[in-house]
């Protein structure tokens, strides 16, 4: 009975190793980061290659994982990681600080520890980046082509990460290099707390998602959750929409796509759903190509737009 229970394991993992080997794509989880009290890992998928390629340096993506920063998996990334793996790239999900475990990141939350869980996942990207960066040889990792994306509360973190001051906002003895610079940001209905904090200095290639009738994360301009300004966990966010015109305005390069009447669920649909047109954009960037465009999808749903400065119409 042993035996045959060791044969079938051994079948098993055979067959899982052989399912990697057709895909094109080999996953390992490894440790970013740990101290006496954290541990943070990652999940890495390498692309297959030839052999003539495979020492060449490859554009890396890593993806951050929403849930409100309370919840949520790596393993939410590894759809659009898979796909991307098979189109040339390192691709890497996450684990990051849940900081807002056990509190509250509506309304009735606390404005400081709002912004200090979004300050956590910043730096935890910035951890990462770290330590892929070191391991750039290993991986063959292209630093020069090393984006970031995420959904939801991860796509908060991305952007937050781009256009913070590093210098500034930087908890950890464990830095970037000083010459790093992200290659481009894809935000699935994130947002950001001030404009201002995109300049021309660090504007970069950023792809935006979001519906039009968020009410959690704003489309455009607003208050995070709609909370009125009383509240306690009052937090004026500036969405895709706002980032796109901004970005724009200044003759960058961006991309939105807008889904007219839908809400937060639409948070991750292009890291599970025409994940192309994520690619589409990465590549134009490797290619330093400028993009400003607006694609306009209807999503089922009716509601009266949370923006008077939406393009979706009647």
């Amino acid at each position: 009975m042993k035996t045959k229970i060791l044969f079938l394991a051994l079948v098993a993992l055979f067959s899982f190793a052989l399912a990697l080997t057709l895909s094109g794509q080999e996953m390992q989880t490894l440790t970013y980061y740990e101290d006496d009290s954290t541990k943070l890992e990652l999940d890495i998928f390498l692309p297959e290659t030839t052999k003539e390629m495979e020492n060449t340096p490859k554009p890396v993506f890593l993806f951050v994982h929403g849930g409100g920063f309370t919840s949520g998996e790596r393993s939410a990334g590894h759809t659009i990681a898979k796909y991307l793996a098979t189109k040339g790239f390192v691709t890497v999900s996450i684990s990051y600080e849940l900081y807002m475990i056990g509190k509250s990141f509506s309304c009735d939350g606390i404005l400081s520890e709002k912004v200090k869980a979004i300050q956590y996942s910043a730096n935890h990207i910035w951890l990462a980046t770290a330590f892929l960066v070191e391991n750039a040889a290993t991986y063959n990792i292209d630093t020069t082509n090393f984006f970031i994306g995420g959904s939801s509360a991860g796509a908060e973190a991305v952007l937050h990460a781009q256009y913070w001051n590093y210098e500034q906002m930087n908890w950890y003895d464990e830095k970037m290099p000083s010459d790093f610079r992200y290659a481009g940001v894809v935000s699935g209905a994130g947002a950001i707390m001030d404009l201002n904090l995109i300049t021309e200095e660090n504007a970069v290639p950023t792809f935006l998602f979001h519906g039009s009738c968020d009410k959690v994360v704003p489309y455009a301009t607003a208050a995070h959750h709609y909370c009125p300004p009383n509240s306690p966990g009052w937090l004026m966010l500036f969405g895709s929409l706002s980032i796109y015109e901004h970005l724009s305005k200044m003759g960058e390069s961006t991309s939105l796509a807008t889904y007219c009447g839908g809400g937060h669920e639409k948070a991750g649909i292009l890291f599970y759903e025409n994940m192309e047109l994520i690619h589409s954009f990465l590549v134009r960037a490797i290619q330093n190509e400028k993009v400003q465009e607006h694609h306009i999808f209807k999503a089922e749903g009716d509601c009266v737009a949370l923006s008077s400065r939406h393009f979706c119409g009647d």
